[in-house]
């Protein structure tokens, strides 16, 4: 307990944390989902820009709270000086239950996912139980079926991942860093690699106005296109993911008033470049039809169908390049996310011992060892798959209070010296927390039962919170 955490990652690492949090499979599969909504190239990417911009005004604002308060937990302590320490309690305790476990364990089973669909290239595959144990449902809904024993060999290797990365993180902050270090700056310059050949190698020429003949818009599923446009930005956040990631390891970065900000900004910034750029590439390599006929298809991958059109070992490099993304990513999520429980635990909000940090290798291990454990029973259960679908719902009720609490603290904390305020206050953070009041209203709207179970998974907090907090007293 008396050990501390210590602070060793430098500018260049905190830009990748925030880079390889984002850069996982999304950017190579939406583009076919949104493509089907929009039937319009042009409207297509305009989506994958205003989620972009969307993004990055949540970013700033997030610079301008981590610049005045760099503690171990990112906004789980910013939601103490904003909201006080209940509101603090069910973000914590959403990003247990939900967000952050919910995602890494979704990524690494993309993962695996993955390395089976490369393998199954090569007459190979994952090894799986006869189908009478497989079909075995311990739990049957509309929305979920327990089926522990489904996708066995995918499952076991993503679980192995997960374990894995968990005891590298458990044994040091700095291999984690040269993890993050050396595959982010990979997938960059993998991306950077798909958009220079699509631009040699790619045939059409009219990338900003493909479109196909449309249903008029108010006939597909009687939604409107302002609807449909609002599901495509959708189908980009979830490729945005994880920008806060860096602010939990304020503990552990050096000069971190200074670094997160930077950070925050350079790292957002680049991945919404290079989204834009690759989606044009993708667009110059097949059309919207193209895309939209991936869409009907399952278990295909826009990038590859892509890829494989103007290179013979064009699917294959994007395959690998999805296995490294998503395996850096899981590294992420692992090595960011337990110091929110950390924090928690210090503050008597969370189990006491994961408030512990190692003596010899300065990690909150016991927190990381909780996070993983959580992790695998979300992967052996499938349950990650229901969550991951209300994630940027729930997430999104936190952004945007997160925004606000800029203006918050502008008025609670009006000498305090900021190291980097948010441009355009307070217009940045208003409009992004408009949009977050939004995105979560019109999901309530068109998804009632996901979000009341969104919800009610956040709410469970209540309970806990006020158990934990009696604890407390009675110490005291």
């Amino acid at each position: 307990m008396n050990a501390h955490l210590k602070q060793q990652l430098g500018v260049f690492s905190a830009i990748m944390v925030v880079i390889s949090a984002m850069i996982g499979s999304g950017v190579f599969k939406k583009i076919a989902t949104m493509s089907d909504l929009l039937h319009h190239s042009g409207w297509v990417l305009l989506a994958w820009v205003v989620a972009g911009l969307i993004t990055l005004m949540g970013s700033l604002s997030n610079a301008e709270v981590a610049g005045i308060i760099a503690k171990p937990g990112g906004q789980y302590v910013y939601f103490q000086e904003m909201y006080g320490k209940l509101f603090a309690f069910l973000f914590g305790w959403a990003s247990f239950s939900v967000i952050q476990t919910a995602t890494a364990a979704a990524v690494a089973y993309i993962f695996a996912e993955s390395l089976n669909n490369v393998l199954n290239s090569y007459h190979l595959a994952l090894p799986n139980l006869p189908d009478s144990m497989a079909q075995i449902t311990l739990f049957h809904s509309k929305d979920f079926d327990l089926m522990p024993f489904a996708n066995f060999g995918v499952k076991t290797l993503a679980i192995a991942l997960v374990i894995i990365l968990s005891f590298i993180n458990y044994r040091g902050i700095q291999y984690a860093e040269k993890i993050g270090n050396i595959l982010g700056g990979t997938v960059v310059v993998g991306v950077l690699f798909v958009i220079i050949l699509s631009f040699i190698n790619g045939g059409n020429t009219h990338v900003f106005n493909q479109t196909t003949p449309l249903v008029t818009f108010g006939d597909v599923e009687h939604k409107s296109f302002l609807s449909l446009f609002f599901l495509a930005m959708v189908a980009a956040f979830w490729a945005y993911e994880g920008w806060n990631n860096v602010g939990f390891l304020a503990g552990e970065i050096k000069n971190p008033k200074r670094s997160i900000p930077i950070a925050l900004s350079f790292g957002t910034l680049t991945v919404i470049v290079l989204y834009l750029l690759v989606n044009v590439a993708f667009f110059k390599v097949g059309d919207i039809g193209f895309y939209q006929n991936i869409a009907a298809q399952s278990n295909t991958i826009a990038a590859v169908e892509a890829m494989n059109t103007i290179w013979v070992y064009g699917g294959l490099f994007i395959s690998i390049l999805i296995l490294i993304s998503t395996f850096n990513s899981t590294n992420n999520g692992l090595m960011s996310a337990p110091r929110i429980y950390y924090a928690m635990a210090m503050d008597g909000l969370f189990l006491k011992s994961a408030a512990h940090i190692h003596p010899k290798f300065k990690t909150p291990h016991k927190a990381i060892m909780m996070h993983m454990v959580w992790c695998v029973l979300l992967i052996i259960t499938g349950s990650f798959d229901m969550l991951t679908e209300m994630l940027v719902f729930v997430a999104f009720i936190f952004y945007g209070c997160g925004a606000f609490g800029v203006i918050i603290l502008r008025r609670k904390m009006p000498t305090t010296q900021r190291p980097f305020k948010v441009p355009l206050y307070p217009i940045l953070p208003l409009v992004f927390t408009i949009f977050s009041l939004v995105l979560v209203v019109n999901s309530i709207y068109e998804s009632p039962g996901k979000s009341c179970i969104g919800l009610g998974l956040v709410l469970v907090g209540l309970p806990i919170y006020r158990l934990l907090n009696q604890k407390n007293k009675t110490r005291a």
